[in-house]
């Protein structure tokens, strides 16, 4: 007899998206000023992205660009992944006090959002994910291509632009407790401003010369943060549709290697929603997760603690069996 599989989810209702969510899921519409920063953090970078060609062309890049492009790509990423994910969504693992903050900074800088509202999108997906309410769902308009096309376009970027927002004071409340944590997270657009600045700043002193801060702008600030916002995206949009599920979830869920360095091990996502508050989403062989090693860092150098590292007895259970002949 094999062992149960997750079951399918049934398309969204694109006439009632937000059906089934609680009475207060949502909290208030966005401001004109949110909704115009908002834009501009999405649409500039993608412009920026989109230009890639023609700035080689024209100016060229430079090994400090690229070192700036690739510490200021990892270190706002593990921000989001250890930070924002694993830490304050799903209690992965326990942190000092400097750990915490400094973890909600540097997610900050990668220009998602502040942390509480990140938190509190991310645990309404994982309450409904793939079902009514869910907020990013690829599956929301239905199955057929058209549909499912539509569905990745909302899950990968359109949703961003809903007007209502999820309601922090039901899905983030631990957070929204926290005093330092609460300014912290309302001084989003100075670490976003930061986010951008620093590599301007550094190819400029570096250089001695405006060209040397212009490029590093360019390539560690802007097309950077475009680089990691698709990233990011993609776990919402491809690794809900295309992949492998060798564990049981009650979504659709799946593993999507080709982005498992730059997610720094998010892409191992069927893992992850069989399974949320594993610290591990890498659990297989080969299976490279990034996020996992330096949790496993801050573990050894007495940072982190009461790790929840993946238990063999559970991931057993978990796998998925191929059906009885």
């Amino acid at each position: 007899m094999s062992a149960p599989t997750a079951t399918r989810p049934r398309a969204l209702r694109p006439a009632d998206p937000d059906r089934g969510l609680p009475p207060n899921a949502l909290g208030k519409e966005k401001g004109h000023l949110e909704q115009l920063t908002l834009y501009v953090f999405v649409v500039v970078p993608f412009l920026a992205l989109a230009a890639v060609v023609p700035a080689v062309w024209g100016w060229g890049l430079s090994w400090l660009d690229v070192g700036l492009l690739v510490a200021f790509y990892f270190v706002p990423l593990l921000g989001v992944t250890v930070g924002y994910h694993r830490y304050f969504t799903h209690g992965s693992f326990k942190a000092t006090r400097p750990l915490r903050i400094a973890l909600a900074v540097v997610g900050c800088m990668a220009i998602q959002g502040p942390v509480v509202q990140w938190v509190a999108d991310h645990r309404r997906h994982h309450a409904f994910s793939d079902r009514d309410g869910d907020p990013h769902s690829p599956w929301r308009y239905g199955d057929d291509t058209r549909a499912l096309l539509k569905g990745m376009f909302h899950a990968h970027l359109g949703w961003l632009f809903d007007r209502r927002q999820t309601n922090a004071e039901r899905y983030a409340p631990d957070l929204l407790k926290d005093g330092a944590l609460r300014v912290t997270s309302r001084l989003f657009i100075v670490w976003a401003f930061l986010s951008l600045a620093l590599p301007a700043a550094i190819g400029g002193l570096v250089t001695g010369s405006w060209a040397g801060a212009w490029t590093a702008f360019f390539w560690a600030g802007l097309v950077r943060t475009a680089l990691l916002h698709h990233v990011t995206w993609s776990i919402n949009s491809i690794c809900h549709v295309v992949g492998s599920r060798p564990f049981a979830s009650r979504d659709r869920a799946t593993n999507f290697w080709p982005l498992a360095i730059l997610s720094g091990g998010e892409s191992w996502h069927n893992l992850h929603h069989a399974d949320p508050t594993c610290a591990r989403h890498g659990v297989l062989r080969g299976q490279i997760d990034i996020s996992a090693r330096v949790i496993w860092v801050f573990e050894k150098l007495g940072w982190a603690h009461s790790v929840k590292w993946p238990d063999p007895v559970r991931l057993a259970a978990k796998r998925q069996q191929p059906a009885a002949a």
